[in-house]
Formats: structure tokens, C-alpha cells, sequence
């Protein structure tokens, strides 16, 4: 298939700007992908379509504050956004500037901060910080990183909206999207219906947002992101099946941290880094069932979803959301997949 394949019309008054005022406010698009049906729901009926033999797989990341303001000694504007720490201190960064600096370059930050250009690692910079580690100087001069269809400025409601209320491994760059419809008690809902809710972990980088630049699907090569599956969570998938339920992944990234610890054929606890790309044809061996949001066009989340419920499926499924006005990508609404 083409990039080009993936391609739909979106009009700009529907990509969400803001979350809704509750979490589960959100709507929901429920298709059957065996016959295709499409029900419209709202979120707060989630809780009716899973039993009690399923278990639920989140995503535990935590976004990081990533974004940073500074300037050059020559009084150039930067803007750096952390890609991945690798240490205490030091990060490899994606670093806009008037001119790409230089190893060497001292970067002056907010409240008398800075760091040093160390080199380059491919596209991206490597990243020196002397005086505070990074988690903690992002922690007090870092702003949340909005994704680049959502035109304003961050401010303080993204510091808890976008970001899950079970978020727990500092990592991500980018939000698990599916998982921000949940709050606490839609989760003890679950709990309380007699569902396994388990995690994994894996920090969403920048490079979910990157376009496609090659036509041809075979020709891509994705960004790595660091992933990790426990054995609790590889024996309560294992439990689920054996007991007849499903495999209920919250999110495309939950998705591929657990086929990307399948690749044997079986579930097998283990982490490390991941440039899974699904496509259409991929037998997938660990997932029944996906929550997920509206995806850009031509992205590489649109391609995993329609290989998990049918190109056609998943095209006519888009064209229904938009014409009924759902709400797309990160604060928009859900689509249940099962």
C-alpha cells in the first residue's frame, strides 16, 4: 500500500484544541471489525462493553515538560525539545534555532539555566547539563509539549490534562492519548466490574507526530521508542485468554509494546527499544481489542489501526466521525475497536 492510501480531508474546526471539562465527556465510536457496524456512544459507556473475563492494558508513561526557551550567547532564539534523557545529564534534542548550533554552543535557558551542544546524534543534538539534572530542571523551567496541530500556547491545565491520571514512568514526549479519557472512577469501575487492569510502558517520542516522507510504505523507517512488558502483565494476558476473555489494549502505543514483545509469536516479558511498524497484513498476537483516538492522515497510527480492523473498515469509519463531527487526534474523542 501507499502512503497516499491513508490520506482523508479533515476540516480544521474539527482537531480539538482543548480537553472537554471531564474526562470521560468524550464520544465514542464503536465498530465491530467482523461485520463493520458503527455505533455512536458516548465514553461514559465503556464500562458496558468490557466483562469481567477481559483484562485492560494501559500505557504508564508520564510526559515530561520537554519544551525549552533559550537563546545563544549571540542572542539567537532556540527552542529545544527533549527527545530522550539518556542520564542524569545529559538528552538527545531535537533544537530549533536561526542556524543549527554547533558543538560547543552554550544555550542560555529560563532562570539561569543552561546546557551545552555536546554534537549531533543523526538529526537530533546531544545535550550536556552541568549544574541540575534534567528531570529536575524540566520539572522547573519545562513547558508540556502540545502536539503541532494544537496552535496555542500550553498552560496550566495541560499539566494534568495532558498527561494520564495513572501516569508513573517519566519518559514520554508525547501523551498515550487513549488513556487521558480515564479518570478514577471509570477505573475503579472497571476494577469493581472484575476486569485485570495491567501496564506497560512505552515513552511516546516526537516522532509520532513526524510526517512520511516516502510513498512507499516498505521504504519507512521508524523512530525508536523505548518499550517494556512485566510478567504480571504477560501472565494476566495469558489468564484472560485462557478464560475466554480479551486482550483490551488502551491505545495504538500499548498496542506496540505488547506485539512488539510477541515478536516470537508468544508474550514474553522484556523491554528495550522498538521500531515496530505496523501495516496492513501484520497478524497481530497479542491484542483482541483497541481503544484509540482519531489519527493524523498518512501516519503510521492510521496504517496499525487499519491493520487491525480492515483499510476499508477503517476509512469508512473516519469518514462516518467526521460527518457526525466527532472531535480528532489528542483531546479529541475515542474509537473502540473490538
Amino acid at each position: 500500500m501507499k502512503k497516499s492510501d491513508f490520506k482523508y480531508l479533515l476540516p480544521e474546526a474539527l482537531i480539538a484544541q482543548k480537553p472537554l471539562a471531564e474526562r470521560d465527556g468524550s464520544r465514542l465510536l464503536c465498530m465491530d471489525r467482523n461485520t463493520s457496524v458503527i455505533i455512536d456512544r458516548q465514553f461514559s459507556d465503556f464500562i458496558d462493553l468490557i466483562n469481567e473475563r477481559d483484562v485492560l492494558v494501559f500505557n504508564d508513561t508520564k510526559v515530561i515538560p520537554a519544551r525549552l526557551f533559550g537563546n545563544k550567547q549571540s542572542g539567537g532564539k532556540v527552542e529545544i525539545l527533549i527527545e530522550r534523557i539518556l542520564d542524569d545529564y545529559h538528552a538527545i534534542a531535537h533544537v530549533k534555532a536561526s542556524k543549527s548550533p554547533k558543538p560547543g554552543t552554550l544555550i542560555k535557558l529560563d532562570k539561569g539555566f543552561q546546557c551545552l551542544v555536546q554534537g549531533r546524534v543523526d538529526d537530533l543534538f546531544l545535550l550536556e547539563f552541568d549544574d541540575f539534572k534534567v528531570l529536575e530542571l524540566l520539572e522547573q523551567i519545562g513547558h508540556i509539549p502540545l502536539p503541532p496541530y494544537i496552535t496555542r500556547a500550553d498552560d496550566e491545565s495541560d499539566l494534568t490534562r495532558y498527561q494520564t491520571v495513572f501516569a508513573k514512568e517519566a519518559g514520554a514526549v508525547a501523551a498515550p492519548t487513549a488513556g487521558l479519557h480515564f479518570d478514577l472512577a471509570m477505573m475503579n469501575k472497571i476494577k469493581a466490574k472484575g476486569a485485570q487492569i495491567v501496564f506497560v510502558t512505552l515513552h511516546v517520542g516526537s516522532g509520532t507526530f513526524q510526517p512520511m516522507r516516502v510513498e512507499d510504505l516498505s521504504e519507512h523507517i521508524m523512530h525508536k521508542e523505548f518499550f517494556a512488558v512485566n510478567q504480571e502483565t504477560v501472565d494476566a494476558v495469558k489468564l484472560a485468554r485462557a478464560r475466554g476473555g480479551r486482550v483490551v489494549a488502551i491505545g495504538t502505543t500499548s498496542v506496540r509494546a505488547l506485539e512488539s514483545a510477541s515478536k516470537s509469536g508468544v508474550l514474553v516479558a522484556g523491554f528495550g527499544d522498538t521500531d515496530l511498524f505496523i501495516t496492513p497484513g501484520y497478524q497481530f498476537n497479542s491484542v483482541d481489542a483497541i481503544l484509540t483516538n482519531f489519527h493524523l492522515p498518512e501516519s503510521t497510527l492510521l496504517m496499525l489501526v487499519s491493520a487491525f480492523a480492515g483499510y476499508q473498515s477503517i476509512m469508512a469509519a473516519y469518514n462516518h466521525a467526521i460527518d457526525h463531527s466527532y472531535r480528532f487526534f489528542s483531546y479529541g474523542d475515542a474509537m473502540f475497536l473490538s
